[in-house]
């Protein structure tokens, strides 16, 4: 057994899981000088995608780093690209603890967290506070910020509370994405309808659009329980606006097929599901979003990949790049550097035969 796998099985595993969270993050942030040193030189080929370089194809998925306090030293761990929040236009406290819970014996999480964040103008702060390369730019690998509503803000209000993040935020941003799919705010999932995200999505285009010189691209992240009409209707919706892609996909509220007891599932209480459960359903969606969308758009494949062979199959059903959170958890700080060279051998060996 592995060093991490012991200290999950005989410590992690029996600790309150958010607890357990922030004090394996205090770590990582604490172990960045060490961490920066190995990681040098320990990069593969780049791959341009949205007209950014990634390091890897293998990235951080949004709600491990929620308020951006911890970017490069995830980054160290070999992670391609690091998506940080959701944040909202407003600070809030989440939902009342416990709110995280594990179920091992499906290598499962289930989370109601509620967006708990520092809210954009604190995270933008934070953001304009890391150092400069001499180039002017923010050294290490592209930065996603992913953005959504303010619990208490009414669905009437709900665009202006984005635009309110997307102003503050796209300065630091490499890529933007829009999240209407977390199962723990309640009615965010409504704006999925295409009547009430086109707005959306229009207005926050425009606000990054004049904020920057640059093109900051611009994704959707949507659920695996949307039916299958819906997420073609996404798909449309999103090249007719021209957005740059679609992450695929949130967290979900099913409980189908799980090897926990139904006393554990219980135990573990509402929420949003992630982990391998999740790995059917998501790979479904990104076979219908690619089939739709051609090459017109980046799809980032997120949703129960653990192992080499899952991200393959999450490439071969179409994404362009990758995004993982519970096996993280799981398998340990190791484990995204182990990903992204599994991926960059397996890319070598296609590109030689």
């Amino acid at each position: 057994m592995q060093p991490y796998q012991l200290l999950f099985e005989k410590v992690l595993s029996r600790t309150d899981p958010e607890k357990a969270h922030h004090a394996a993050f205090r770590a990582i942030r604490a172990a960045r000088p060490a961490t920066g040193a190995l990681s040098r030189g320990r990069r593969g080929p780049t791959t341009r995608v949205m007209g950014l370089e990634f390091p890897g194809l293998m990235g951080l998925a949004a709600g491990f780093d929620k308020n951006g306090v911890g970017i490069d030293a995830l980054a160290n761990l070999g992670f391609g690209f690091v998506e940080i929040g959701t944040v909202t236009g407003e600070p809030q406290p989440g939902n009342p603890r416990p709110r995280l819970a594990r179920l091992p014996a499906d290598r499962a999480v289930v989370n109601r967290m509620g967006f708990n964040n520092d809210g954009a103008e604190v995270v933008a702060r934070r953001l304009a506070s890391r150092r400069l390369d001499r180039t002017g730019r923010r050294p290490g690998v592209p930065l996603g910020i992913n953005i959504g509503k303010t619990k208490v803000v009414p669905e009437e209000y709900a665009v202006r509370d984005y635009e309110k993040s997307t102003s503050l935020l796209t300065p630091y941003a490499d890529y933007l994405v829009v999240n209407v799919s977390s199962p723990n705010t309640p009615g965010l999932r409504d704006l999925q309808a295409v009547e009430k995200l086109e707005p959306l999505l229009r207005a926050v285009r425009s606000r990054a659009d004049d904020l920057s010189d640059r093109h900051v691209p611009l994704l959707v992240k949507i659920a695996p329980d949307l039916g299958d009409e819906d997420v073609l209707a996404v798909a449309d919706l999103a090249t007719s606006l021209r957005l740059d892609g679609v992450v695929a996909t949130n967290t979900t509220i099913s409980r189908g097929g799980l090897a926990s007891t139904p006393e554990q599932v219980e135990a573990a209480g509402a929420g949003g599901l992630s982990g391998p459960p999740l790995r059917s359903r998501a790979t479904e969606v990104m076979r219908l979003l690619r089939e739709r969308v051609g090459q017109d758009l980046v799809l980032i494949g997120v949703g129960g990949i653990s192992t080499p062979e899952d991200a393959a199959e999450r490439l071969a059903a179409g994404a362009d790049l990758l995004q993982a959170y519970t096996a993280f958890i799981y398998q340990g700080p190791r484990w995204p550097a182990r990903m992204n060279a599994a991926l960059a051998s397996s890319a070598s060996r296609q590109e030689t035969r």
